[in-house]
């Protein structure tokens, strides 16, 4: 596993388990087995219902708590101070744990500033260990960033071979905010496992259209949190550290680039 260094120095592992449409037992298990296949880094929300079964998959799997980075955001029911104040609490509850690795804010709420507010209070009281946005973008992350008090450590945005937002990741890089990526392969948006040249260029590498999709990303610098619940393709998904792209590979896969979203989420 290859590791990031957010703007707080804390270290965040670059591929994790998505777990948004993850429910009940088979999700529960699901969960586990990523843990047992080698993955440390759970992405889950408020908003997906399922932070309790990350949590007891967590206690079940007996890796040790400080081995795993969580991911958990706040959604609209927490939209306000005092209303985000107790949906950490929530959260740090559901999760059964006395801290949550990252925090975000899921959307680009109106109360967004007083949210977080009381995220940063939080990460004084370590609560949390790292404070941040997702789906923040233009004018809405300009004037975020610019009022904030603590610096968000990371921003979770639409990003896959066919809309990267490498420029928006440069500005990113800029202000020392780490991108990290949802729907890497497109939530079926388009059939990327099937892309002729990922297909291609996987064939020099021995690797599937899907580990090329995400190599290119990490090697952008982008952390990734492909969601699956097949044993098969976590232990895919999680194989792409032993090789490199190229820069033509690179170069070629940048011409999938169709400069606008496919979720009409920035709109």
């Amino acid at each position: 596993m290859k590791y990031i260094t957010l703007n707080n120095g804390l270290k965040m592992p670059m591929v994790g388990l998505g777990t948004w449409d993850l429910r009940g037992e088979k999700g529960k298990q699901s969960i586990i087995n990523a843990l047992k296949t080698g993955y440390r880094l759970i992405d889950t929300a408020q908003m997906y219902g399922n932070e309790d079964i990350v949590g007891q998959a967590i206690i079940e799997s007996k890796i040790p708590r400080e081995e795993i980075f969580i991911t958990t955001k706040l959604n609209r029911s927490c939209a306000g101070y005092h209303e985000a104040k107790k949906g950490i609490l929530r959260s740090l509850k559901n999760l059964q744990t006395n801290y949550i690795d990252l925090l975000l804010i899921h959307e680009p709420y109106p109360e967004a500033l007083e949210m977080y507010k009381a995220m940063e209070e939080a990460y004084l009281l370590k609560k949390v260990r790292a404070i941040g946005i997702s789906n923040f973008h233009n004018d809405n992350y300009e004037n975020f960033i610019s009022t904030c008090n603590i610096k968000p450590a990371v921003n979770q945005i639409e990003s896959h071979v066919y809309y990267p937002q490498l420029s928006f990741k440069q500005k990113m890089d800029n202000d020392d905010i780490q991108m990290e990526s949802w729907a890497c392969f497109t939530e079926g948006r388009k059939d990327i496992f099937k892309e002729p040249i990922l297909i291609k260029i996987g064939r020099k590498y021995h690797k599937s259209a899907a580990q090329v999709a995400l190599a290119y990303l990490i090697q952008n610098g982008i952390i990734v949190i492909p969601k699956t619940s097949h044993l098969e393709r976590m232990i895919e998904n999680i194989n792409i550290f032993d090789f490199n792209l190229s820069d033509e590979d690179m170069a070629q896969i940048k011409l999938l680039n169709l400069n606008h979203s496919l979720f009409n989420w920035y709109d």
